[in-house]
């Protein structure tokens, strides 16, 4: 099979196109035919060496959809998707032709997406829920504040709507008109409409946010932190440009705030492809849409892709290993 390899960090152009032997199936384990597989911004940091769990040499990629074709004869030919936080750092990844994956971790993939649109969906959504679902317990009527409306917040705002909660996005600048996030946001606050904290105030009737979803982190820390209401509980999946931030202790006990970490690198193939089966009936009944995909390309043209990804694509970037 063919397959992307890396056997030292650096940039994208470390990547390698090369031919290896197709992983075996075993009594465990299903081999799937990558039709589609997403570049997520953990792809490129990993191949820079920013994942310290990263073995080398190593097959990038994350997420995938495709086609089993080896593996228990109930699953022969079915079409899959998933996604691991264990997958392309210390075990092979989906940017190849072939993925072994555990039999535990199958799942259907909902027959209203395309293989590239599926493909989208694991790294993104799943960090969705882990933060709104599983640590934030958004209930129905809350409000939900999101601070960066891209792959994951946009996700946020579309598992917070189907809860029942009222979502108020926050970003540097409105998303592209065709966002499907534009469908599931009360409002998106711009810097152009004066101070952040203030607007979300105005918005929230002086309460504040129940949940802020902060997929910036670093700067926008003690701004997200501003923004809860009275217990309010503070989602933090990232450290984009500062790791050691400050806040008044004094006040956010005051306040009685939650603070929750997410990592979805601690989610592997199985634990994720539970939250796809959560999430699977949402696409099946049309509540959520599928991130917009910007470009697909294949294996040959790895490097353009993954620089495209590195210079902060607006929409998903995919790679078409299978055809």
């Amino acid at each position: 099979m063919r397959a992307l390899r890396f056997d030292r960090f650096g940039e994208p152009d470390v990547l390698t196109l090369v031919d290896l032997p197709e992983p075996p199936a075993e009594r465990d384990t299903a081999i799937v035919a990558v039709k589609a597989a997403s570049i997520n911004p953990s792809d490129v940091k990993n191949v820079a060496g920013r994942m310290i769990q990263t073995t080398l040499p190593r097959i990038p990629g994350r997420d995938y959809s495709g086609v089993v074709v080896a593996g228990p004869a109930e699953w022969g030919g079915v079409e899959v998707w998933g996604s691991g936080g264990d997958v392309g750092f210390t075990r092979d990844g989906s940017h190849a032709e072939l993925l072994a994956v555990p039999v535990a971790s199958l799942r259907r993939k909902p027959r209203q997406l395309s293989h590239a649109e599926a493909a989208s969906v694991g790294v993104t959504f799943i960090a969705a829920w882990c933060g709104i679902v599983e640590a934030a317990g958004l209930r129905q009527g809350e409000a939900l504040v999101v601070i960066g409306l891209g792959g994951v917040g946009g996700a946020a705002a579309q598992i917070a709507k189907r809860l029942g909660g009222r979502v108020i996005g926050i970003d540097r600048q409105a998303p592209p008109p065709d966002a499907p996030v534009h469908a599931f946001v009360d409002g998106i606050v711009t810097p152009d409409q004066g101070d952040a904290t203030l607007r979300i105030r105005q918005l929230t009737g002086g309460a504040g946010g129940a949940v802020v979803f902060d997929t910036v982190g670093g700067s926008m820390f003690e701004t997200a932190l501003s923004m809860l209401a009275h217990r309010g509980r503070l989602v933090e999946i990232s450290a984009t440009d500062r790791r050691q931030v400050s806040f008044d202790l004094a006040d956010f006990y005051h306040n009685e705030s939650r603070l929750f970490g997410v990592d979805t690198l601690k989610r592997d193939l199985v634990a994720s492809a539970r939250i796809l089966e959560e999430l699977a009936s949402g696409f099946e009944g049309g509540s959520f849409r599928p991130p917009l995909v910007d470009a697909t390309f294949p294996l040959e043209q790895a490097e353009t892709a993954y620089r495209r990804v590195a210079q902060g694509a607006r929409g998903r970037i995919v790679l078409t290993p299978a055809g």
